[in-house]
């Protein structure tokens, strides 16, 4: 397991990767990046051998100096959080979409730059991690950042694909006070409106849901979310809960496994006829992604918790209204999968005030589904 920049100190290793980022496709020399940068020849050699390492393009000419590949697309702490700083001020961030521009109080702004990061290249899992360190003690805002899991987590003790440099896996702690537990599912259902609008504002293409917490684009999952917490048994309040994101960015060489080809995908593809086929990287890649996540899911728990409700980011919408208009199984008959039962047939109604699923069974009668899973009949 590897990490970088965990304490929010800049290091040469991030502070080299954002000079040649700025600068993707020129030659810089290491002369140039030592005296930007105040650190010595010696250090800029270090960070772009350390960067190699972690498998980012890197070339190196003589008399030129190093260039960062077009299509390098590594993970770093300071990048995102370089996002996040774009995305509050509300500068203009690409081709894809404009930036976010979140006028919060002063307080809030301050809670979403202050947001602990913690990056890996590798990790068993962002949860697991998110998970212990609550148990410990940490604080509300640690978010665990992976360029690839080799346990990752799925609902319901399955495992999720997470192979290296291909997605972006990202778990958040929060602390929530005197939510009771029924209404976790709100945090699920924020970070998956969170997740449509930031793969839409990077690539362009357009993000559907699929109740209650899988994001689909040109028909395939692209994306699953698993929200793990701890409740006080005393009043059935939280005490912390964990909301995991997993993203299939890219597709990854040699496609997907067998048993999840059929229905899995990725919000960018090698197709020159697909629109994304550059804007992803060309926009950030998954340095901003997790950024425009991040900023839009704590934007909507702000809201939602907070009463910020005319932020120019939200434009006075509600992350319901967001997620009734993206979730695309309303008027579809599906089969009702809750554990230890068979499925049963129903129709989706519609979804309530607390993203609980409005379903009417074959025998006409109803049901408000707080949790458990539907599949979509053909």
């Amino acid at each position: 397991m590897t990490q970088n920049n965990k304490t929010g100190k800049v290091s040469s290793r991030d502070s080299v990767l954002h000079l040649l980022e700025t600068r993707k496709g020129n030659f810089i020399s290491g002369e140039e990046i030592a005296n930007e940068l105040g650190i010595s020849r010696t250090a800029v050699w270090k960070a772009v051998k350390r960067l190699r390492d972690e498998g980012c393009r890197i070339d190196a000419v003589t008399n030129k100096g190093y260039r960062l590949s077009h299509d390098s697309d590594i993970l770093s702490a300071e990048e995102i959080r370089i996002w996040i700083r774009k995305l509050l001020s509300g500068t203009k961030t690409g081709d894809a979409a404009p930036a976010s521009s979140p006028s919060l109080s002063e307080h809030a702004e301050l809670s979403i730059r202050s947001l602990q990061l913690d990056v890996f290249d590798s990790i068993d899992s962002t949860n697991s991690y998110c998970l212990k360190k609550a148990q410990e003690g940490a604080a509300d805002g640690l978010i665990a950042v992976a360029g690839r899991q080799t346990r990752g987590r799925g609902r319901r003790g399955r495992s999720f694909f997470s192979p290296e440099d291909t997605g972006l896996y990202l778990s958040i702690l929060i602390r929530p006070f005197g939510i009771l537990g029924e209404r976790a599912v709100k945090f699920t259902t924020i970070a998956a409106v969170a997740v449509s609008e930031a793969i839409e504002a990077v690539s362009g293409k357009p993000a559907q849901i699929k109740w209650v917490n899988d994001i689909f684009v040109d028909g395939h999952k692209v994306c699953g979310i698993l929200t793990e917490a701890s409740f006080n048994l005393e009043d059935n309040t939280l005490d912390y809960a964990v909301v995991g994101i997993g993203i299939n960015v890219y597709e990854p060489e040699g496609g997907f496994p067998e048993n999840i080809r059929d229905i899995a995908g990725a919000v960018w593809t090698d197709d020159p006829n697909d629109p994304a086929s550059n804007t992803v990287l060309r926009s950030g890649g998954r340095n901003r992604l997790a950024a425009e996540v991040i900023t839009r899911f704590y934007c909507y728990l702000l809201q939602e918790l907070g009463g910020y409700t005319h932020t120019p980011l939200l434009h006075g919408r509600k992350y319901i209204d967001e997620y009734r208009a993206r979730c695309f199984v309303t008027g579809h008959r599906v089969d009702v999968i809750k554990a230890g039962s068979n499925p049963v047939r129903a129709l989706v109604t519609g979804v309530d005030d607390e993203c609980r699923l409005l379903v009417t069974y074959d025998d006409g009668t109803s049901e408000v589904l707080n949790s458990g899973e539907i599949s979509i009949r053909t």
